[in-house]
């Protein structure tokens, strides 16, 4: 994929849009120092570019009961592009399963679950990952609490 040549005005847009997707472009043009024209032709240029994929609302897990967070690392029997890419297209369909890593080390996948508790957890390993072909181990660690979790790109001072 080819990186997008990014001047300071691209990035100001995109820190700014990080901390308030919601943001007007009168107010984002204000900030920026551009017409509100030529804000919106930059904006759609670095959606249309692939740089912003989309807007959303961030959820707090616990107050809608999903606060049972737990990083599972999965390691597989056998490395096939066969078997790996079923894998990722059934743990990509998991509800629950928030963000999904292929990794090097000692597992092969990490993944991160949200559930409303334990037993949901348990019901989650049953019926979904232990079902999964190929699956050699897999290993949970429950997140105790959240120190960060941010999906902001540092753009600022970036060449």
């Amino acid at each position: 994929m080819k990186q997008v040549e990014l001047d300071k005005l691209d990035r100001k847009i995109l820190s700014l849009l990080q901390q308030d997707g919601r943001v007007s472009n009168q107010l984002l043009a204000e900030q920026v120092g551009l017409s509100p024209a030529a804000c919106w032709r930059r904006v759609r240029a670095l959606e249309e570019s692939g740089v912003i994929q989309g807007y959303c609302a961030r959820v707090d897990p616990e107050r809608i009961g999903q606060g049972l967070c737990v990083l599972v690392n999965l390691s597989l029997q056998r490395h096939t592009i066969d078997s790996t890419a079923e894998i990722e297209q059934q743990v990509s369909s998991y509800p629950e399963v928030l963000q999904c890593f292929a990794v090097t080390g000692n597992a092969d996948f990490v993944l991160r679950v949200v559930v409303p508790d334990m037993a949901s957890y348990d019901r989650f390993l049953n019926e979904k990952i232990f079902t999964l072909q190929g699956i050699a181990q897999v290993n949970s660690n429950f997140a105790l609490r959240e120190i960060k979790n941010t999906e902001t790109i540092p753009v600022e001072g970036i060449p």
